[in-house]
């Protein structure tokens, strides 16, 4: 038979948890510690390189996006509040307020031609035409970050990728597979055909024609019966580029 510790011996190896406890501990502490030094002198270096590089970051748009992703590896959002050192500093916040506004804006006057759906492309470039007098560069990842302050206005604002396009939606329409589904077929030519989607899809007659008239009564499409074959064509202006909105310079 083995032999069982004695009180002694089992005394003895808890006291050596206990310890190795406690050095695991010590471990923990002293990285944390150490991790915690690391980010503050990060975060004043931080600082100090936002202050030398102020101007740059307000009007390079390459710069700028390099510039938010060393604050996120050091958890700082300069976009957080309006108020405060970054926002001081930089005047970054008023960036995106503005830019918030001049988004709102586009997408209200274009929503005639897209029911509400508009490509970040197509947005970028309209948004470029307005801020020519300012010259400051606008790219897709500054619109991207000022969308993303909408959404806690409860505006309704949303950025859904469809196929390898980014769209921008300031509906509240919800689209279900079968509609996403014949706008990424869309992205192709810029519009489509029942016969097509049902010849790419493998769906009946039924199944597209419930789905384009959806998108026809959400304003997403505008049918041309024009076509010399007779076939009726389904454009969607929120992924094609023949429609363009005039008065975006005004």
């Amino acid at each position: 038979m083995r032999r069982r510790p004695g009180i002694g011996g089992l005394q003895k190896a808890a006291a050596a948890r206990d310890q190795y406890r406690l050095l695991g501990e010590n471990v923990a502490k002293l990285r944390t510690d150490m991790m915690k030094e690391q980010l503050a002198t990060f975060k004043s270096q931080l600082e100090e390189f936002a202050r030398k590089h102020k101007n740059d970051i307000r009007k390079n748009p390459a710069f700028r996006a390099q510039f938010h992703e060393m604050c996120a590896k050091v958890g700082v959002d300069p976009l957080a509040s309006n108020k405060g050192f970054w926002a001081e500093l930089l005047g970054i916040g008023d960036f995106y307020y503005e830019l918030g506004v001049q988004i709102i804006e586009v997408c209200m006057l274009t929503r005639s031609l897209n029911g509400g759906l508009i490509s970040l492309q197509e947005l970028c470039s309209h948004l470029r035409q307005r801020r020519k007098k300012d010259r400051e560069a606008v790219t897709e990842d500054d619109c991207l970050r000022a969308i993303s302050k909408l959404k806690v206005l409860g505006s309704g604002f949303e950025v859904i990728t469809i196929g390898k396009k980014k769209l921008v939606r300031s509906v509240p329409t919800e689209l279900n597979k079968d509609h996403n589904q014949i706008l990424e077929l869309a992205q192709g030519q810029g519009f489509v055909t029942v016969e097509q989607v049902q010849r790419r899809l493998s769906w009946t007659s039924g199944r597209v024609i419930d789905a384009l008239e959806t998108l026809l009564e959400e304003g997403l499409a505008m049918i041309d019966n024009g076509i010399k074959d007779g076939k009726c064509q389904y454009w969607f202006p929120c992924v094609s580029s023949v429609y363009s909105f005039v008065g975006s310079d005004t």
